[in-house]
């Protein structure tokens, strides 16, 4: 296990079945992380979620004043940071801790979210966490989300999903999440920041996102969370067969 990161009471594994990877890549705020977590639990398998590691990044760097510009500024920090997905005991949910401080909530707000993308794209951070995922995945039995797991992380991952929606939905499930959380948030603020981001995702040089070729789509517009997962499911369950 890499010794920056590692996963506490996450995974149990089928004694008879066999386990394989799920990758599942898409556009921000089509539902991939609740859906991924639904997916994971319903199989029994460890979920990771690339997108909070990718946040958290961008928290430690915020936090610690990384001039995002400064190749050596970045290195410098990537070095005194650690991750870990911990399963938080009161409510039974995995959050990821940053330097030993539960920042699930906190990685979630727009600052974060406004910023995230443009530190995905620096080549020193994907390489450092593509590397943590792929160790995180050797043994299988893994339902990981992002940009670009199908296609970089895991290129042989026996499912691949590639899902998206809406622009207007997917500003509104966001807006949701938030208010749920006790943060309000422009519907119009939102719509221009997944604008942006979709931008910046599929056009960077590292690692764009993009549908792998043997990926199968999924377009969440129409359907419920429930009928998301029952069909992703379907997938694996045809795969693990």
């Amino acid at each position: 296990m890499h010794p920056n990161i590692h996963v506490q009471k996450v995974t149990c594994y089928f004694s008879v079945m066999k386990k394989i990877i799920i990758a599942i890549d898409g556009l921000s705020g089509c539902g991939k992380s609740t859906t991924a977590k639904s997916v994971a639990k319903a199989l029994n398998y460890a979920y990771i979620d690339s997108g909070a590691m990718y946040r958290a990044v961008t928290l430690h760097f915020l936090r610690s004043g990384t001039t995002l510009t400064n190749i050596g500024e970045i290195i410098s920090s990537l070095h005194h940071l650690q991750l870990d997905f911990r399963i938080v005991e009161e409510t039974g949910e995995q959050h990821i801790f940053l330097n030993g401080k539960d920042v699930e909530d906190e990685i979630r707000g727009m600052e974060i979210s406004s910023l995230v993308s443009e530190v995905s794209k620096i080549k020193q951070v994907r390489e450092k966490l593509v590397a943590i995922q792929k160790e995180l995945g050797n043994r299988k039995g893994v339902v990981m989300d992002g940009r670009d797991i199908g296609t970089v992380v895991f290129p042989d991952a026996e499912l691949k999903v590639y899902m998206l929606a809406d622009l207007d939905i997917r500003a509104e499930r966001r807006r949701k999440e938030l208010q749920e959380k006790g943060k309000l948030a422009d519907l119009e603020q939102i719509a221009r920041n997944l604008k942006e981001r979709d931008y910046m995702d599929t056009n960077r040089k590292e690692s764009p996102l993009t549908k792998a070729r043997d990926a199968v789509e999924l377009d969440t517009s129409s359907l419920s969370f429930e009928d998301q997962v029952r069909q992703i499911l379907g997938w694996a369950r045809e795969r693990i067969n």
